[in-house]
């Protein structure tokens, strides 16, 4: 409940700082006193977006400042989403700067405007001429039979249950778009993988060919210079092998003089045997070596091939050909296996629409279930709000398509008078009717759910006396199980609070400011006498005011 509000430089207020009880409090005061400031300064720190106009003084910035006790809200799950500390007694805080800016605060932690919107929602229901109009949308009529009908756990459960279908729906959507789109590349993809199978794709193969083809395709010019080399060794009289040989054999004899003879001939003993190995390996080449056009044109056909399609495939290497063939074999068997995965995610579909339905069929229900409840409790509360032959024709059918609430629609008609005929209630229902219908709502919530602190701003507008006090004791009921502010111009429901607060103008040599103070009994008293016969107090009004307060 809100225990305290504190409004700092906002419209005419200069400073206004106030202590709430719970139970049943109502705010009077003159028109123009002030009452709508109160209520937006309020609107304020529960989320609602500010201006510069807002600031009383354009060079100080505005401070509002809420406290509510939270204790029994069960909001810490909602304080953990948002990374806000949780507390029993929470303060929110709201300040407008003098540049134009906003800061939001729950606790002194900095948050968004839309997340002090969300917990203002679940601290304070306004019950403005705006949410009066809400009652005729089939949305919010809905959550009046939903709440009756306890649905609250069917509905989580068919939400989180329709974004199953919603994101199962897309998938499938997503598959049947591919195989449109795909099926048109799909001849393209195949003859390129084809193509690129064609070739034996490794690692390296291309730099192996590369040299394979440099050697076929100097066969002539390796044979001579091997020649050439084995008879520059092997030659009888100029062979290096044969010079290396009497070196070696002068060498021979000097080893026994020294280490460092014994090392020359250690060295010339292992370049003897290095040459003679190496006029064996180029006798040995000179065999093998041989020409073959046939294996020349084979490679050189590999090679043209990896190459042509390197420069199709605007590519610089093999590696990078055998990444694109990946890519094609699994685009190509993608759509050859679309059918087989889109009849599988057809059938999630279809399992998870089948739950869905049996989920919104209790639903269904559940509301059939407590309409008859409802109809007979609007209709007897509404004969002691002066409409005595207000009747309701509510039903609830089956929808074509899911919505966010269920598969259903829900037909809502009112006829004020007997012997009219139904219609909607925005087409049939006038200003002050659509209020009572509201209140009573209301009240029926009330011992359905935990509603947070409720403020009617003049919901009793265009009503009678005798029927403002019926709508007194009603929010005078609610308060039981909940804090209920009322503002308002009636004697008649501003006596039924436990608590009154009147809200008026000062005016002094800096210029206007709006004041609110709490009312005593005394005090009750003459503001009761003045909204019941004007300033001038007569007995008459005096002893009335006495009466309403009992």
């Amino acid at each position: 409940m809100l225990t305290n509000l504190s409004i700092k430089n906002y419209a005419l207020i200069d400073d206004i700082d106030v202590q709430f009880s719970d139970g049943f409090t109502t705010i009077t005061g003159e028109t123009g006193a002030g009452k709508s400031i109160l209520l937006g300064g309020l609107s304020l720190v529960l989320g609602n977006r500010a201006d510069l106009s807002s600031l009383k003084d354009q060079t100080q910035k505005c401070i509002i400042e809420a406290e509510f006790d939270i204790s029994k809200y069960g909001l810490q799950a909602l304080f953990e989403e948002n990374d806000v500390d949780y507390e029993d007694q929470t303060l929110l805080r709201r300040e407008i700067l003098p540049g134009g800016k906003s800061r939001a605060f729950v606790n002194d932690t900095p948050i968004t405007l839309d997340v002090m919107k969300t917990l203002g929602s679940r601290l304070v229901d306004v019950h403005s001429q705006h949410q009066t109009l809400q009652l005729t949308e089939n949305e919010f009529q809905l959550k009046v039979v939903d709440a009756l009908a306890e649905n609250s756990e069917r509905l989580k459960s068919y939400q989180s249950q329709l974004d199953r279908f919603q994101k199962a729906s897309k998938e499938l959507q997503g598959l049947i778009d591919f195989q449109s789109n795909a099926d048109k590349d799909h001849d393209y993809h195949s003859f390129l993988l084809q193509e690129l199978e064609t070739v034996a794709l490794q690692p390296g193969i291309q730099e192996v060919l590369e040299v394979e083809y440099e050697q076929l395709n100097n066969v002539e010019h390796i044979l001579e210079q091997l020649a050439k080399g084995h008879q520059l060794l092997q030659h009888e009289e100029m062979g290096v092998l044969g010079q290396l040989s009497d070196l070696k054999r002068s060498l021979q004899q000097l080893a026994d003089f020294g280490p460092a003879y014994t090392a020359l001939n250690e060295r010339i003993q292992s370049v003897f045997i290095e040459m003679d190995d190496i006029a064996a390996e180029l006798e040995q080449l000179q065999d093998t070596v041989e020409a073959n056009p046939t294996r020349l044109e084979t490679v050189n056909g590999q090679l043209q091939k990896l190459y042509d399609l390197q420069k199709k495939h605007q590519v610089a290497s093999v590696e990078a050909l055998m990444e694109i063939k990946q890519q094609l074999s699994e685009k190509v068997d993608v759509v050859a296996n679309i059918e087989a995965k889109i009849e599988e995610k057809r059938t999630e579909v279809n399992r998870i629409k089948d739950e869905l339905e049996a989920i919104a069929a209790d639903i269904r229900k559940a509301r059939n279930g407590v309409i008859p409840e409802l109809k007979r409790r609007l209709e007897s509360s509404l004969v002691q709000l002066g409409m005595p032959s207000a009747t309701f024709m509510i039903e609830v059918e089956p929808s074509k398509t899911f919505k966010h609430n269920g598969k259903d629609d829900l037909i809502f008609l009112f006829s004020a008078n007997k012997g009219s005929s139904f219609g909607e209630l925005k087409k049939v229902a006038s200003g002050g009717e659509l209020s009572r219908i509201m209140l009573t709502i209301k009240s029926i919530l009330a011992t359905y759910e935990q509603l947070p602190t409720m403020m009617f701003d003049e919901i009793d507008t265009g009503v009678s006396g005798e029927i403002s006090n019926r709508m007194g004791e009603i929010m005078q009921e609610m308060s039981k199980n909940m804090q209920v502010f009322s503002i308002t111009h009636l004697p008649q429901v501003a006596s039924k609070g436990q608590h009154q607060f009147k809200v008026f103008k000062e005016e002094d040599e800096l210029g206007t400011s709006t004041r609110m103070k709490k009312l005593n009994e005394d005090e009750r008293i003459k503001e009761l006498a003045e909204m019941l016969g004007g300033k001038v107090l007569s007995e008459s009004a005096l002893a009335h005011a006495k009466q309403l307060l009992g």
